[in-house]
C-alpha cells in the first residue's frame, strides 16, 4: 500500500509537469522557465516597489525643474485693532509747549490683498541640476533593471531546483519499483529453498530505506515548489507545475563557454557605477556654480483697506504695485564652498577607483564561474557515465544471482552503489544548472 501511495503521488506530479495549458482555476498555473520569470517581473514585490521608486525619481526630477518656472502666490490679511496704537508727540505741535500730547495713529480696521510673481532668471546650481536630471532618471531606471535581474536569477535557480527534485523523484520511484520486484523474487526463491533468509532481509532493508528516501524527496519537491512560488510573488496556496524538461535544460547548458574579457560592460552593476560617476561629476559642477550669483525677478500688486467702521472697510482701497530684480551673491562664506568643491572632487576620484575595482572583481567572477561551469560539465558527464555503469553492474549482478552463480551480497552492494551514483548524478546536475545561471549573470547575459 505504501508503494502504491508513492507511485500515485509520483504519477500526479509528473503528469502535472507534462501539462502546458493553464487550467480554468485562476490559482492553477503551468509555467515554463520564461513564463515563470515573466510572472515574477509582473508580480514580485521587489520589482513592483522598484517601479514605484522609479516613478518617485521621475517626480523628483520634475519637482527640480519646477523651481525655475514662475512662482505665483496670493495673500490676504485682516486686522482688528482692539486698541489703536498711541504715540506721544511734543505739545509744541499743538500750541501746548512743555507737554506731551497722546495721538492715535491708524484706524481700527485694516485689510490687504495682493498677488506676487517670482521668476528665477539665473542660478548656476539650477542650470547644473537641469543637466543632471536625465542622469538621475537613468540611474533610477537602472536600479529597476538590477532588481529585475536579481529576481530573474532567483526564480531561475528556484525553477531548476524544482526540476532537479523532480528528476530525483523519478529515480527514487524507479528504485523502489525495482527493489520491490527484487524483494518479491527473493521471497519466492526463499520459499522454494533457492536462497537464504538473509538475502530477503537485505533487500527488505534496502526497500525500507528507499521508501524513506522517496518520502524525503517528495517533501523536498514540495518545499522547492513553495520556494519557487515565493520567488515569483505567487500565492503559496496556488498550484504550480513546471513544464520545462530537465534533459532540455541540461543540453542548453553544454554550449561552449566563450572567453570574453569585456563582459564587465554588460553588467548592470558596472552601468550603475558609471551613472553614479556622472552624478558625482554633476555634483562637482554644482558646487563650483555656488560661487556665482543668482538673479531673480519679482512683481507684486497689493490693495490695502483702512477704516474705523467695519461696514465701510472695503469701500475704499489704496493700491500698490512694484516690479524689481533681486541679485544674491554670497561673497564670503568662511571657506565652506571651497571645501564642498574639494569633497565633491574627491567623490569623483573615489568613484573612479571603485569602477576600476569593480571591473577587476567582475573579470575575476567571470573567470571563476567559467571554471566552475567547465568543471560541472565534466562532472555531470562523468556522473552520467557512472550512473549507466552502476545500472549495468546491478543488472549483471541480478542475472548472476538468479542463475545461481552470484550472491545476494553482490546484488545489495550493486544496489547501494547505484544509489550513491544517483545521488552524485543529482548533485552534479544541480551544480551544472546553478553554475550556468551564475555564469550568465556574471557575463551580463541576464538583462531586462
Amino acid at each position: 500500500m505504501k508503494q502504491k501511495k508513492y507511485i500515485i503521488s509520483f504519477l500526479l506530479l509528473t503528469a502535472s509537469m507534462a501539462t502546458s495549458a493553464q487550467t480554468a482555476d485562476s490559482l492553477n498555473y503551468s509555467f515554463s522557465l520564461k513564463q515563470a520569470v515573466d510572472y515574477a517581473l509582473a508580480h514580485q514585490t521587489a520589482v513592483l516597489n522598484a517601479a514605484v521608486d522609479e516613478e518617485i525619481a521621475k517626480n523628483t526630477v520634475k519637482k527640480t525643474v519646477a523651481i525655475g518656472l514662475p512662482q505665483v502666490s496670493a495673500n490676504f490679511n485682516f486686522q482688528d485693532f482692539l486698541k489703536v496704537p498711541t504715540n506721544l508727540l511734543p505739545g509744541e505741535f499743538f500750541g501746548q509747549p512743555g507737554t506731551q500730547i497722546p495721538v492715535k495713529f491708524g484706524v481700527k480696521y485694516n485689510s490687504s490683498a495682493g498677488i506676487e510673481l517670482n521668476q528665477l532668471i539665473f542660478d548656476g546650481s539650477y542650470i547644473v541640476g537641469l543637466q543632471a536630471a536625465k542622469t538621475y532618471k537613468e540611474l533610477s531606471a537602472r536600479l529597476t533593471t538590477r532588481t529585475k535581474i536579481e529576481t530573474a536569477v532567483a526564480v531561475t535557480k528556484a525553477y531548476y531546483s524544482v526540476l532537479v527534485s523532480a528528476e530525483q523523484l523519478t529515480l527514487a520511484d524507479a528504485n523502489l519499483k525495482r527493489l520491490t520486484k527484487s524483494l518479491t523474487e527473493a521471497e519466492a526463491m526463499f520459499k522454494n529453498g533457492f536462497s537464504e533468509k538473509i538475502d530477503v532481509d537485505r533487500l527488505q532493508v534496502l526497500k525500507n530505506n528507499q521508501e524513506t528516501d522517496l518520502e524525503n524527496v517528495t517533501r523536498m519537491l514540495s518545499v522547492n515548489l513553495d520556494m519557487l512560488k515565493f520567488q515569483m510573488g505567487m500565492p503559496v496556496e496556488a498550484r504550480l507545475v513546471t513544464t520545462d524538461k530537465i534533459i532540455d535544460v541540461r543540453k542548453a547548458s553544454t554550449v561552449n563557454v566563450i572567453k570574453d574579457t569585456a563582459s564587465y560592460k554588460g553588467r548592470i552593476e558596472y552601468s550603475l557605477l558609471e551613472t553614479q560617476q556622472k552624478i558625482n561629476e554633476f555634483s562637482l559642477k554644482q558646487e563650483k556654480s555656488r560661487f556665482l550669483p543668482s538673479l531673480s525677478g519679482f512683481a507684486s500688486a497689493t490693495k490695502s483697506f483702512q477704516s474705523d467702521s467695519f461696514t465701510e472697510l472695503y469701500d475704499r482701497n489704496f493700491p500698490t504695485s512694484v516690479i524689481g530684480l533681486k541679485l544674491t551673491w554670497n561673497i564670503i562664506t568662511g571657506g565652506q564652498r571651497i571645501y564642498d568643491v574639494r569633497n565633491a572632487r574627491l567623490a569623483v576620484v573615489k568613484t573612479r577607483n571603485d569602477l576600476f575595482n569593480l571591473k577587476n572583481n567582475i573579470n575575476g567572477e567571470v573567470a571563476t564561474t567559467r571554471r566552475l561551469l567547465e568543471n560541472s560539465l565534466r562532472s555531470a558527464d562523468n556522473q552520467d557515465r557512472n550512473l549507466k555503469l552502476s545500472r549495468e553492474i546491478l543488472r549483471v549482478a541480478q542475472i548472476k544471482y538468479q542463475q545461481g552463480v552470484g550472491s545476494s551480497l553482490e546484488v545489495t552492494t550493486a544496489e547501494s552503489s547505484l544509489k550513491e551514483a544517483e545521488n552524485n548524478y543529482i548533485k552534479a546536475l544541480y551544480d551544472l544548472l546553478i553554475n550556468k545561471v551564475d555564469l550568465d549573470k556574471a557575463t551580463g547575459k541576464i538583462n531586462y
